[in-house]
């Protein structure tokens, strides 16, 4: 399955299209029920030449969705299109059955709009179905909710938190609330064998990975090609990587001169993540260090050793697996993850 684009790509990519003298139009999946082959929130960017970026619905209904997008390029009237996707489209598609989708289509020329959102992330576009008003909004703007009713504010900020959009009712009126996060981010120290196994499917789930090592003979293009790598020391490149709350952190190199400065940085910062290559006994250790640096219970328990799910995992690439599994896990089961 190829990687899709991410929200970032798809804007810039519109962006680039208007600049060139091109009009553009976003379809968004405002609403699925059954089995769907995207989720709610993903779109299509296309232009008045038929080219297009992203997807909707993993190819069954692209071509009907585009024919409708070139229609509202035309007569500038923005559409709500429904799709029930029978079995045999959905067997197609690769799903077990059918299901329905709703697409917003709309015109998007305001290319100030498309820059603010690339710009100022997070940041949200509510829509009202009916009225097709909107509402822009920054975080990184501190825009006030005061003026958004308590349920509109309260699914907004869930929508921040979990990154998924949501469609709901509000004031008896139908309201889209579309997010536009920044990337997930995983920053690794270590460049050694696992993490050969753990940078390219990290990739594939969404993340920017940041790979840092300061042993120039194992941290090479060779070893690791097309990896972003920062050959620093890990406490100062990690105050460079400024982890937030949607990056993870991966130590990997058993080495407490490498991992300790690391792990240090890291619990400082709001990372949702942070794992920790180890045995029982070595972690032990490791907490015993930290502890001696003045970290609490509280702070180190933050790290998960030894790192990765216990799937008996046994290689490199089978631990690669474990923690990955583990980083996706907690992203979407623990309290006050993102």
């Amino acid at each position: 399955m190829a990687v899709q684009p991410d929200e970032k790509s798809l804007l810039e990519q519109a962006v680039n299209w208007i600049n060139e003298g091109k009009k553009v139009a976003f379809a968004t999946v405002i609403g699925t029920w059954g089995s769907s082959p995207r989720p709610v929130g993903s779109q299509l960017v296309i232009n008045d030449q038929g080219a297009f970026v992203g997807s909707v619905s993993g190819g069954c209904i692209e071509g009907a969705v585009i024919g409708e997008a070139l229609n509202t390029i035309s007569d500038g009237e923005n559409r709500i299109l429904s799709f029930g996707v029978t079995n045999d489209e959905a067997w197609e598609v690769g799903l077990a059955c059918g299901g329905d989708i709703r697409i917003l289509v709309e015109n998007s020329d305001n290319i100030k709009i498309l820059q603010r959102i690339i710009d100022e992330m997070p940041f949200a576009i509510i829509t009202n179905l009916n009225t097709k008003n909107k509402i822009y909004y920054s975080e990184n703007n501190h825009n006030s909710m005061d003026d958004l009713s308590d349920n509109l504010s309260n699914h907004l900020k869930m929508a921040f938190k979990s990154n998924i959009p949501s469609l709901i009712m509000d004031n008896e009126e139908e309201v889209f609330i579309q997010v536009y996060n920044k990337p997930l981010r995983c920053a690794i120290i270590g460049a050694v064998h696992i993490s050969q196994a753990l940078i390219p499917m990290a990739k594939v789930a969404g993340f920017d990975v940041l790979l840092i090592d300061p042993r120039g003979s194992f941290a090479t293009e060779e070893r690791f090609p097309n990896v972003d790598i920062n050959d620093g020391w890990p406490d100062d490149a990690m105050l460079k990587f400024n982890a937030d709350n949607r990056s993870a952190v991966v130590t990997l190199t058993h080495d407490p001169k490498l991992d300790d400065p690391a792990l240090e940085i890291a619990l400082k910062s709001k990372a949702f993540y942070i794992g920790s290559l180890g045995s029982r006994r070595t972690h032990a250790a490791r907490i015993e260090r930290l502890t001696d640096k003045g970290y609490s219970k509280k702070e180190l328990s933050r790290i998960n050793a030894p790192v990765g799910l216990d799937i008996g995992a046994k290689s490199p690439s089978e631990i690669a697996v474990s923690i990955l599994a583990e980083i996706i896990s907690v992203k979407y089961t623990e309290p006050g993850a993102i």
